[in-house]
């Protein structure tokens, strides 16, 4: 036998058919039915996929096996996705996996992508069409199953965060025949009803096929309908549903949509102390600033001495009147002098025209005086009332007219400021109608 010019070693002829094999199928998609699973301690997965007639051995590496969203398990139909190659060392073809899913999951999937593009493309996902929710929402609806546990987290967050939220729970099947049917009815209904400020469909994680109720093109349909804002929480931080996308906001799981619904009451009252204090703050500063007006007023008041100067007026009113009455009665004398003369010629010669006479002269001579004080003293009276008019306007008195009232020590020294009183002190307290006693309890 003559010997052939190349020979192979086994090595050689199974990295050739390595080559060939990884060249000819760089990535295919097999369906088929687990089968000889094993889970060494590596962390990789190797197990068979068959259908009647034939099977492929499978590798799926860590850490593409972690990221699994299901447990692969013997008999279960899935799609897997990956590249042919050959084991050089025991010369055996096999599938290296990139990836994995349920073949059942896989087909809904596709239907999900499908249906969600088609939506997409009319628009019911605009951000434009989404809804404001309020801020202080006073009454929700929760739309979930009763026996599960996402209405227990949601009450539980809602009452540490929000006390006065009234919620109620509208009950509704979360999966299976149905469900999305009886979710849109019980939706609608709660819209109609405009009794809620925010509508929450709830759900606890699970498979796309246990999510698959939220997905139905009715119910997204309905929820873009709704006039009232829509909060959607389905399933696990990584899931998405149609009912996510058409809501007016998407929260990753039931507990963190409660957050996102209602503010945090300690924030609230933290707030509203320190606009309290600001408060305060703004009303110790005005009230601080009317004190230095009415110190500033008082000074002036000071300055001008208003007693002062009516006790002048009063003083050089009566050295008129003072003088006005000596004027009179020197007139008086001097009238009276001669009328005593007049009185005596007349007497000589015509006694009775002279008697007449010297009626009505002392008749228009007792009227001149009378009218010259009435005259000066209607001056004066005229006079006073502007002085005490003028006092008036800068007294005091008339600012505790207006409802304020005038602090002051026994000794008559007035409270400015608060260092001006100590504690146990007692004051008097000028009011528009008296006075009043007070004790300082803490200045």
């Amino acid at each position: 036998m003559q010997r052939p010019a190349h020979i192979l070693t086994p090595s050689q002829l199974n990295t050739l058919a390595r080559d060939l094999l990884e060249g000819s199928f760089p990535s295919v998609v097999v369906e088929g039915e687990i089968g000889n699973i094993a889970r060494p301690s590596s962390g990789h997965l190797y197990f068979t996929l068959k259908d009647a007639r034939a099977q492929v051995r499978c590798a799926l590496f860590k850490p593409k096996s972690q990221w699994l969203n299901f447990v692969p398990r013997e008999g279960l139909k899935v799609l897997a996705r990956g590249r042919l190659t050959l084991y050089e060392a025991r010369g055996d073809y096999q599938l290296v996996l990139d990836g994995m899913e349920d073949a059942g999951e896989g087909a809904l999937r596709r239907a999900y992508e499908e249906l969600q593009a088609r939506l997409q493309a009319e628009g019911l996902f605009d951000a434009a069409r989404k809804r404001t929710l309020p801020a202080f929402p006073r009454r929700i609806a929760v739309l979930t199953s009763p026996s599960g546990a996402v209405i227990r987290d949601i009450a539980s967050v809602l009452r540490r965060r929000f006390p006065l939220l009234d919620v109620e729970l509208l009950p509704v099947p979360v999966q299976g025949e149905g469900a999305a049917a009886q979710i849109r009815n019980t939706l609608l209904r709660a819209d109609a009803s405009a009794r809620y400020d925010v509508l929450l469909l709830a759900r606890g994680g699970g498979s796309l096929e246990d999510l698959w109720a939220f997905n139905d093109e009715a119910l997204a349909r309905a929820i873009a309908a709704c006039a009232t804002p829509v909060v959607s929480a389905i399933g696990h931080e990584t899931d998405f549903s149609l009912s996510d996308y058409a809501a007016d906001l998407r929260a990753p799981t039931p507990s963190a949509a409660a957050e996102l619904l209602v503010p945090d009451a300690a924030v609230l009252a933290a707030r509203l102390a320190t606009l309290q204090r600001q408060l305060q703050a703004q009303q110790a500063h005005a009230l601080r600033q009317y004190m230095q007006r009415s110190d500033r007023a008082f000074l002036r008041l000071q300055a001008q001495r208003p007693q002062a100067r009516l006790a002048a007026q009063a003083q050089r009113a009566a050295q008129v009147r003072l003088r006005l009455d000596n004027a009179i009665a020197r007139r008086l004398e001097r009238e009276h002098a001669a009328l005593r003369h007049a009185d005596a010629v007349l007497r000589a010669r015509h006694p009775q025209r002279h008697l007449q006479q010297l009626r009505e002269r002392l008749h228009l001579l007792a009227q001149r005086p009378q009218a010259l004080i009435a005259q000066r003293l209607q001056h004066e009276t005229l006079h006073l009332r502007g002085l005490a008019r003028a006092l008036h306007a800068i007294s005091p008195l008339a600012t505790v007219a207006r409802g304020y009232s005038i602090l002051q020590h026994d000794d008559g020294r007035i409270i400015r400021r608060r260092e001006d009183a100590a504690t146990g002190d007692r004051l008097r307290a000028r009011l528009q109608d008296g006075e009043l006693q007070v004790q300082v309890v803490e200045p």
